[in-house]
């Protein structure tokens, strides 16, 4: 396996080459026919192409797609690869998929990624959702203890599997050597939703991938920190418990049957620059992010999660390159400062949520993006510092009651209800909120009337509210009966 080599790339450039007539899709004719703006871009628009001779077939891979995928399993450590093009959440749901069956168990952090809830609806599996650590200062969430493990897979001997977060979209890993070793313990299988750790395996001061640690399936966003296209990720497979053969059905049934060579042919350029370059472009980011670091650390009413928070179960590593940032002590939300650095200092940050900003050092960061978010910061802190810090959130409510799976509350009738009117009824959608990002409510759970209470609170603040129908809470959906 020559990691120098990029053969689907190579395989588009070579059909450009021979200057076929040109009768098949897409339209546009490899950028002749697109758009006035994008004109201008042809050498890229030329490698949109569909599956011709020469170029395979992302859903039977036999030449340039299958040795692109092999030379990906070969640089991460699998013992098979699979490209993505509708990003990570197809990966997780088709794992789910190939896994479960209706009516059985896996086991999930709570803070799972939506995803999650479209291979539940997919496959009719019934989630068992652990608690993860909560982060106090920060109030998020970040990964699962070794004892809630162990005593969900005695509690749940049927389960079919174990999720894990690796790592949270906060960069916090737990201790996933250790989750691996009591599931495999009761051979059942861990799947890891490594979604922002991609790079994991490219530097020494980065967490351990999860292959590593021993999971036997890992999809990675190869987007988020390894530089290949929005919505491109990688699926892998290592040993026998996750079925290759029912992982690529599912895959097949899930992904798009006309996928972008764009996408693929950015997952197979991004894996050759990572295997070449890795090391060297990772090392500038960390030292970028150790820098921003420590001037972030200086300012009043700024604290940067650190070593010092680490340490305990559930919170064992961060990845250095992601910082989060709690602006609490200022009397802001995080919410209002990313508003005011996007508005004021043209400063974009990767999220934000109550109390928090996180910021991503990526290989592609540049030393003027660090020095314009510290400037911003200095002068949202020059004008706040000093004041009340932000009023905390009240406690969340207990984990409601799962009455139905998702999948029967997704298929059951439902209407909209207004929120004062919803305790006692069984939610027909999903409800999360950050902090600490731990949804609120999945489908087929009742709605308490603590619930309730919670709920009109976020609406009271206008905090951002992902998944239900009105974004607004003055209604949720309801399953009828």
């Amino acid at each position: 396996m020559n990691q120098k080599e990029a053969p689907l790339v190579a395989a588009l450039y070579a059909h450009c080459a021979q200057s076929y007539a040109h009768l098949h899709v897409p339209a546009h004719r490899q950028g002749e026919a697109i758009f006035t703006e994008w004109q201008g871009s042809k050498e890229i628009l030329q490698l949109d192409l569909t599956e011709l001779p020469g170029l395979d077939d992302l859903h039977h891979p036999q030449g340039a797609i299958a040795r692109a995928q092999a030379l990906a399993a070969a640089l991460f450590g699998a013992g098979q690869t699979f490209f993505l093009v509708n990003g990570s959440t197809v990966g997780i749901a088709a794992l789910i998929l190939a896994l479960c069956g209706p009516g059985e168990e896996i086991l999930l952090p709570r803070n799972a990624h939506r995803a999650v809830l479209g291979g539940l609806i997919f496959s009719g599996a019934k989630p068992v959702f652990l608690e993860p650590v909560v982060i106090e200062e920060f109030g998020m969430a970040a990964g699962l203890t070794p004892r809630g493990v162990e005593e969900a897979l005695k509690q749940s001997p049927q389960a079919r599997a174990l999720l894990v977060l690796h790592p949270t979209y906060y960069g916090v890993t737990g201790d996933l050597a250790r989750l691996v070793e009591l599931a495999h313990g009761v051979n059942k299988p861990v799947l890891a939703d490594e979604a922002h750790g991609v790079h994991f395996a490219f530097h020494a001061v980065l967490p351990p991938p999860a292959l590593q640690c021993g999971a036997d399936a890992t999809v990675q966003s190869m987007h988020k920190m390894g530089g290949s296209l929005t919505q491109s990720s990688l699926l892998h497979l290592n040993g026998r418990r996750v079925d290759a053969q029912k992982t690529a059905q599912a895959l097949r049934l899930l992904q798009s049957s006309s996928p972008s060579y764009l996408l693929l042919a950015s997952l197979d350029g991004a894996r050759r620059q990572l295997a070449t370059e890795g090391r060297e472009m990772l090392d500038r980011a960390v030292g970028l992010a150790r820098e921003v670091r420590q001037a972030l650390s200086c300012l009043p009413g700024i604290a940067v999660l650190g070593e010092e928070h680490l340490g305990q179960p559930g919170v064992c590593r961060q990845d250095p390159t992601r910082l989060v940032v709690s602006v609490r002590r200022l009397g802001l939300t995080g919410y209002q400062v990313a508003h005011i650095l996007a508005r004021d200092y043209r400063v974009q940050v990767e999220m934000a949520d109550y109390y928090n900003l996180v910021v991503v050092i990526g290989i592609g960061t540049t030393r003027r993006d660090c020095d314009l978010l510290i400037h911003g910061l200095r002068e949202v802190v020059c004008r706040h510092a000093g004041g009340q810090p932000l009023m905390a959130c009240p406690q969340p409510p207990p984990l409601p009651v799962g009455r139905l799976t998702p999948r029967e509350a997704w298929l059951a009738p439902s209407r909209a209800l207004p929120l004062p009117e919803c305790a006692g009824h069984i939610s027909a959608e999903w409800v999360n909120v950050s902090p600490p990002g731990i949804p609120l409510l999945y489908p087929g759970e009742e709605i308490g009337p603590e619930m309730v209470e919670y709920l009109q609170w976020i609406r009271n603040l206008s905090l951002p509210v992902q998944g239900p129908e009105d974004p607004g809470l003055a209604s949720l959906r309801v399953v009828v009966w």
